[in-house]
């Protein structure tokens, strides 16, 4: 039962199946904090950049807006192509600063989780139309949360606003007694360092923010083991199916391989551990070729075979053990095994021609020149000595 219920637990991390699946319906990290501080800073730097033009624009505006030509007081039909006028005009000089602000706004989100567009985010749910699930989010812990964040935010900011003021006081109460022209470049630079001093708070709640959102929405997508098993086999497929697979994999392999048997130059064997079936054909192959090998009871089946369609077979035990070892079904043999294979193949086309013309019966290959470091039984042999 305990088991089960550990099953049944999200302490898995999220596969990346499940990211993707999340990021396609639009569930990415997100932080308020994060679009918000880079909002602000945009905002301050474009004042910074643009505040002369924007400056020069307003009072412009203001001088253009308040001035009434005698002729408008007569013709009402003149008011409307003004009132047009005038909006152009706040367009134009507020544009390049609304324009900076909104391509900062779309572009802070990707800071997080890159570029999306998600249509599934944008489809209607209706189950957000639910009150009592409303009521249900209001009062959840995640709601808590947000509000601590929020006070903790305001009372922050709100802090270090207040500390501003109070450690500038005396030069807040000396700008009453300022001529306009020093009081406002002063009411200016005050404005800037506080404006310095709240991006720093903000930052620092940026900072625990960001990671904080991370960490919730891995949270969020955490897994079950069983939900783990489960995509596990919806991806890789039920090992019992992916194992019969395999096996009628090797079926048809087998198949294949036995059918190549009667085709084969020779059949070295071991003579009853090993037998491997070689091919060669002087004008289709760079070296002689393994059409067929096996151990055991497929050894057996493969000198069954090979007697069967009158493929000579040649009891080499060194030699089939090399070639068993480190020979690939369908490759050629290694380099270092082509003068005993060509041995072999020799002794093999004598008999042929002995068979078809007579005359003296080929003597039987002796010892192979088969290198001892590709002998499996010579290396263990040397090892336990």
């Amino acid at each position: 039962m305990a088991e089960q219920d550990s099953d049944l637990e999200k302490t898995e991390s999220p596969s990346q199946r499940k990211l993707d699946k999340a990021r396609e319906e639009g569930q990415v990290a997100r932080s308020r904090e994060l679009s918000t501080f880079m909002g602000l800073v945009a905002g301050g730097a474009g004042l910074w950049m643009m505040g002369e033009v924007l400056g020069q624009g307003m009072l412009r505006l203001l001088h253009n807006g308040l001035t009434l030509d005698r002729a408008f007081a007569f013709n009402i039909d003149l008011l409307l192509p003004r009132l047009n006028e005038l909006f152009t005009d706040i367009l134009l000089t507020f544009v390049p600063f609304l324009g900076l602000l909104v391509v900062v706004a779309l572009l802070s989100p990707m800071l997080m989780s890159g570029w999306l567009f998600s249509p599934k985010a944008l489809q209607p749910k209706f189950s957000k139309l639910n009150p009592f699930s409303g009521i249900k989010r209001m009062f959840s812990v995640n709601s808590l949360i947000e509000l601590l964040k929020a006070l903790g935010k305001a009372t922050l900011v709100g802090g270090i606003g207040a500390w501003v003021v109070w450690a500038n006081r005396d030069e807040v109460l000396l700008l009453v007694s300022e001529p306009v022209v020093q009081s406002i470049p002063h009411l200016n630079r005050m404005i800037w360092w506080s404006f310095a001093a709240i991006m720093a708070g903000m930052l620092l709640i940026v900072i625990i923010d960001v990671p904080f959102q991370l960490y919730e929405h891995t949270k969020k997508l955490k897994m079950t083991k069983e939900e783990v098993r489960q995509e596990s086999k919806e991806t890789e497929g039920d090992p019992q199916v992916k194992g019969r697979i395999r096996s009628m994999q090797r079926e048809i392999a087998r198949r294949r391989m036995m059918s190549e048997i009667p085709t084969a130059d020779v059949v070295v064997t071991n003579p009853t551990h090993y037998s491997v079936a070689l091919k060669y054909s002087e004008d289709k192959m760079r070296a002689p070729v393994v059409v067929a090998k096996g151990s055991h009871l497929l050894a057996a089946r493969i000198k069954e075979i090979a007697k069967e369609n009158n493929v000579p077979i040649l009891e080499a035990p060194p030699l089939a053990r090399a070639l068993h070892k480190h020979s690939e079904l369908g490759a050629s043999i290694p380099e270092a095994l082509y003068t005993a294979v060509a041995e072999v193949l020799a002794y093999v086309y004598q008999l042929r021609r002995y068979k078809k013309q007579g005359g003296t019966k080929p003597a039987v290959p002796g010892e192979l020149p088969v290198p001892k470091e590709l002998d499996p039984l010579t290396q263990l042999q040397d090892a336990a000595h």
